[in-house]
């Protein structure tokens, strides 16, 4: 808890990060891959194996993107670095473990940018959802963009967020919850499908809610209906083990790894 806040109040990030939850949610999401960090071995390394399988199909070696980098856990950040000139790591928040993993390679930077299109719509900055990437994605030199197990989270934020608002989020009202994610999700696939570079896409797809004796109590969409298609390879991801969220309860995501997501 002590590290938790020391991270909370050190940690540099845009004013908006901090006021809607991203940066509070990073500092979560780190302090649970430290405790759960054998259940999450095998997602990390079918992760980082799908990446690398789309660093070697890369014939353009000049600009890499990493969007969702986070904690570089899931990101084989040296092959990045020895292949490419130049490597942008982008999210919402860059937490100290990351920004010192960078510190060894010269050609590796950051960019801090909102991937949902959702931010301004959530401080009153906008009046409607603006998805966009950013400017390096569709650069010349970009031969490789990666959406590294980020897809299933951009809507998580907003639609909390929309569903406990008692107003409208521009023409999205509390009732749009999950028309709401859709949107946000879709609008990540058609950024990517409208660049040139190759593009690598890692997902969680769904949530399997089981009890000790293997029972499925629940499952969730957590792409809202959206559908990739076949993968190029297909793994599980003990997310939360028993005694994480629930004594006597784990989650299991479904995952999705495509090393050129368009071929």
């Amino acid at each position: 808890m002590l590290l938790d806040l020391l991270h909370l109040l050190t940690t540099p990030a845009p004013r908006a990060q901090r006021r809607l939850g991203y940066l509070r949610d990073s500092i979560w999401l780190m302090s649970r891959a430290r405790r759960c960090r054998r259940a999450w071995a095998p997602h990390l390394a079918a992760s980082r194996a799908v990446m690398r399988a789309a660093i070697a199909g890369t014939e353009r070696r000049d600009t890499a993107v990493v969007l969702g980098s986070g904690l570089l856990l899931d990101v084989p950040l040296t092959d990045f670095a020895r292949s490419f000139r130049r490597v942008v790591l982008v999210d919402a928040v860059h937490l100290r473990p990351a920004r010192r993993a960078i510190r060894a390679f010269s050609n590796v930077e950051t960019l801090t940018a909102d991937l949902s299109g959702a931010i301004g719509l959530m401080t009153g900055a906008a009046r409607e959802l603006e998805p966009c990437l950013p400017p390096v994605c569709a650069e010349p030199g970009t031969g490789l963009v990666i959406s590294a197990n980020l897809l299933s989270q951009l809507p998580i934020r907003p639609v909390a967020r929309l569903e406990a608002s008692r107003r409208p989020l521009g023409g999205w009202t509390p009732a749009d919850g999950d028309a709401f994610g859709r949107r946000i999700v879709e609008a990540h696939l058609d950024a990517l499908a409208g660049l040139k570079a190759r593009v690598c896409l890692v997902t969680d797809i769904d949530e399997t809610e089981e009890d000790r004796q293997g029972r499925i109590e629940a499952r969730h969409d957590l792409l809202y209906g959206v559908r990739l298609g076949a993968p190029d390879e297909a793994w599980t991801w003990e997310l939360a083990p028993f005694g994480e969220a629930a004594r006597n309860r784990r989650l299991i995501h479904g995952v999705a790894g495509f090393s050129d997501w368009r071929a």
